[in-house]
């Protein structure tokens, strides 16, 4: 059997006001407390804008790993806040920030993205989830990508965090998600044959000034610009280190999945577009809270169905891998439970208020 393919997660996290409870518009004091700490400088930095932070584990080779890794890193960045006056919250959105007062990052590559994409970019304040799973192959990677497609709405609704937007409810459980789809490169991608004409189009949007390099490449999935990996991006930031260890177990096990059909002929699936749209759609507003859309199978289901659905396909992936009991238990808790988009909005239900929001959100941040 071989070894478990190896996982990288990258976590983006507001860094917030503990009085007013509004993001802050300066990190750079919680940044140089968290380079200090042991590693700091290879695990944490700066993101778009100021009041953003992102941390990064090390190649991870079990979901334990991942756990301890994350965790560590968490811990370690709440600590740099606690000491230098600030807060950190896993969200996708924060509903207490307002992006006319947000700051960005002073980098030549922010400074493109802001003449290039206007108010676009302008009120972009949105935190992710990202996982990486080694693969080796970049023309392997692509044809990965192209098979995982149906599979990026589920673990949008999985992780949405985002359910609020400058002070009011979108309506939303991933209000992110919707943002990044208006992007010219976000969203589910289409499909490539080869790592060469990936790389063709790639050149082709850097050549009219569409992109200034592959890391604008917004898409839900695509090969690691980086590292040879295949990356998820479609997760809200998870507000719960279970929620980021689900999506890395899930992420993993759809890629090992992707490879065994490969290594076995079997045909690419056959996706109308427009029904991938629609599926991250309505993954985006409802959440697990409603039915959701299966893409293949062209019908909607109970969410809970749909999670049994990917379950099913991606057992004996998650069993090699090590890693069905505890992907089988958190996804029957996250069943059970709702997602943060839930979470957030019954302390609004239950008379809390956005401060309240807040306050649950660190808590949640910050539990081992």
């Amino acid at each position: 059997m071989p070894e478990p393919l190896t996982v990288g997660v990258e976590e983006e996290f507001f860094a917030i006001d503990p009085q007013e409870r509004r993001p802050l518009n300066d990190t750079t004091a919680l940044l140089e407390f968290a380079h200090r700490l042991p590693g700091g400088r290879d695990s944490y930095s700066a993101e778009l804008r100021t009041c953003m932070v992102e941390s990064r584990t090390g190649i991870c080779h079990t979901l334990d790993q991942v756990r301890s890794d994350i965790r560590g890193l968490r811990a370690g960045l709440v600590h740099a806040a606690q000491e230098t006056g600030s807060r950190i919250v896993a969200a996708g959105t924060f509903a207490l920030t307002d992006w006319r007062t947000q700051k960005f990052v002073e980098q030549p590559r922010n400074q493109f993205i802001v003449d290039r994409y206007a108010q676009m970019a302008r009120t972009h304040v949105l935190c992710a989830c990202q996982v990486h799973v080694g693969v080796s192959d970049r023309d392997t990677a692509i044809q990965v990508a192209n098979r995982v497609r149906p599979w990026l709405p589920l673990l949008s609704a999985l992780s949405a965090s985002s359910p609020f937007w400058m002070g009011d409810d979108t309506g939303f459980a991933s209000y992110r998600s919707t943002v990044w789809e208006s992007w010219p490169m976000g969203g589910i991608p289409p499909t490539f044959s080869s790592y060469k004409e990936y790389g063709k189009r790639m050149a082709a949007l850097v050549g009219t000034d569409t992109i200034s390099d592959a890391g604008q490449l917004y898409w839900d999935v695509r090969p690691g610009t980086n590292y040879n990996t295949v990356e998820f991006r479609p997760a809200d930031s998870c507000t719960t280190i279970d929620d980021t260890v689900l999506q890395t177990g899930l992420c993993r096990a759809l890629v090992q999945h992707a490879l065994d059909e490969l290594q076995r002929g079997s045909a690419d699936p056959d996706l109308w577009p427009e029904m991938l749209r629609a599926a991250k759609w309505r993954a985006a507003r409802y959440g697990l809270s409603a039915d959701l859309l299966d893409p293949v199978a062209g019908e909607l289901v109970p969410a809970g169905e749909l999670i049994d659905r990917l379950l099913r396909m991606v057992g004996s992936a998650l069993d090699d891998a090590g890693d069905l009991d505890e992907v089988t238990e958190l996804l029957a808790q996250k069943k059970a439970e709702g997602t943060s988009a839930d979470r957030q909005r019954a302390v609004l239900t239950g008379g809390g208020t956005f401060a309240d929001v807040a306050d649950l959100l660190v808590r949640q941040t910050a539990e081992p």
